[in-house]
């Protein structure tokens, strides 16, 4: 019984963070986007919590850390350094099995990303952490989760179409 409570509870954290994430990408304000996004991430590792997904949930809680770190040091290997060196603490610390990889590997994506890359080349570095963090959804048994996921991809993909045909127009080549 208290099994499929703790399960209710994830499904019920992980659609949580699917409407946080249908409000983030749905904002035209940079600082409401990142607001929701700091919140959808408490929602993925309370989801990741009651999934019994320890290394998902600690690295979705540092993922919060990334945001704001990257966002006030852009560009710093320092500080990608630090993310990626209390990751590695957090996934050491709390592994279970392989099915922990795919938040290893969406926390080092996403990191990287972040911290090092801009406009097109991090926008496809962040969609393919996007695709490993829905096989960690899908591994913990998270609807919202990976619905969630789901958007954040569709979402990337349209913006990196846009902006590729913004630079196409600004370079001025022609279909």
């Amino acid at each position: 019984m208290m099994e499929s409570y703790g399960t209710m509870a994830g499904q019920f954290f992980g659609l949580v963070s699917l409407i946080l994430c249908v409000l983030a990408f749905s904002s035209k304000q940079d600082d409401r986007l990142l607001v929701l996004l700091l919140s959808a991430n408490v929602a993925f590792a309370l989801q990741f919590m009651f999934f019994g997904s320890w290394t998902a949930a600690a690295l979705s809680l540092l993922v919060i850390a990334r945001i704001a770190l990257a966002r006030r040091y852009p560009g710093s290997k320092v500080a990608m350094v630090i993310v990626l060196a209390a990751s590695g603490v957090a996934s050491v610390l709390t592994w279970q099995s392989w099915a922990d990889l795919p938040a290893i590997v969406a926390m080092v994506l996403g990191t990287v990303s972040m911290f090092l890359l801009r406009g097109i080349p991090m926008r496809v570095f962040l969609g393919l952490a996007a695709l490993a963090w829905t096989l960690s959804h899908i591994l913990a048994g998270s609807v919202g989760g990976t619905l969630a996921e789901a958007l954040v991809i569709l979402t990337n993909a349209i913006t990196i179409y846009r902006l590729y045909r913004a630079k196409q127009r600004y370079s001025g080549v022609i279909d």
